[in-house]
């Protein structure tokens, strides 16, 4: 019987058509994918990959072997895992994909306690600024706000994704504080142009009555990400909105002020993102269940919300 890893190998190989993004998939070396799928091919007699320097597809007898399987493969895993969750403790790789800003102040610090609980989980987490293809790529679980819900994905809400405006105590001194959203144009402006669009971010305001206003701040400092535009402002550079999770204990030690406190934007929710499944990893849902415990037991939702002050 063919071991579960050069089935695995197998199927992934040929959704993915790289060895290589298959080795990155499951935390293998390409080699040791394709030694696998070798295996695989001398055990049952058949050439499953045309294999050329670029490209790597299927034969046709590989096209039959993988209808053949069909979803069994995930149904073997998830009934592995199933098992294993019922007879001893969560393990194995946790590949996790959150924003750098979010991840490192808030969640990163949760590690050692989770790993406390649960020492045979290896955590892999991926600190980036994009929405990850959580089936393709491989990744468990994804933290951010905005995530489009591609078939087979859900997500569990963590807080709201209220964006502020702020700046430091040095670049506002001296200057009056503006009165509404409108008057922003009159200070330099901190602005991230997106990599997906090419554009500068506009926001639209709202206050606690429900008003709308739109903020424009000049473009007088652009960058691509949000950590340099918080340390732009702290360097007294400007005005920039960040999202309250990514400014709040700089606001806390009095580094950086809430500008019309009032107002704020609502860009939607933080939220954890993972794959469907009828059978969850054991590691996957001791993870998703932990962070939102703190998120609950620390009230982090409330602190995090922006028209709670």
């Amino acid at each position: 019987m063919e071991t579960l890893a050069n089935l695995e190998c197998f199927v992934r190989s040929a959704e993915s058509g790289s060895f290589s993004a298959t080795a990155r998939q499951l935390a293998l070396t390409p080699a040791a994918v394709s030694r696998n799928v070798a295996m695989l091919e001398r055990n049952i007699g058949v050439r499953l990959f045309h294999r050329s320097t670029r490209k790597l597809t299927l034969t046709e007898a590989g096209e039959h072997f993988l209808t053949s399987i069909g979803g069994n493969l995930d149904a073997l895993q998830n009934a592995i895992s199933s098992i294993a969750a019922d007879h001893g403790e969560p393990a194995g790789l946790l590949k996790v994909s959150m924003p750098p800003t979010f991840g490192i102040s808030h969640v990163l610090p949760l590690l050692p306690e989770f790993l406390a609980r649960y020492p045979l989980v290896r955590p892999e987490w991926h600190f980036e600024n994009r929405q990850v293809d959580l089936i393709a790529e491989g990744f468990d679980v994804a933290i951010g706000a905005g995530f489009e819900l591609a078939q087979g994905v859900i997500s569990r809400r963590l807080s709201a994704a209220h964006v502020i405006a702020v700046a430091s105590p040095q670049y506002m001194r001296g200057k009056t504080s503006p009165p509404h959203p409108g008057a922003l144009e009159d200070l330099n402006g901190i602005v991230m142009r997106s990599g997906r669009t090419g554009r500068v971010r506009q926001w639209t305001l709202r206050d606690k009555q429900g008003a709308e206003m739109t903020a424009r701040l000049k473009e007088t400092i652009v960058v691509n990400d949000p950590a340099a535009m918080r340390e732009a402002a702290l360097l007294g550079l400007g005005v920039c909105f960040l999202a309250v999770p990514d400014v709040l204990s700089w606001i806390e030690r009095g580094d950086l002020v809430r500008l019309l406190p009032d107002w704020y934007a609502d860009a939607g929710t933080i939220s954890m993102y993972f794959a469907t499944r009828a059978l969850m990893p054991a590691k996957t849902r001791v993870f998703i269940d932990f962070v939102s415990e703190v998120f609950e037991q620390r009230q982090l939702a409330r602190m995090f919300s922006a028209s709670e002050g």
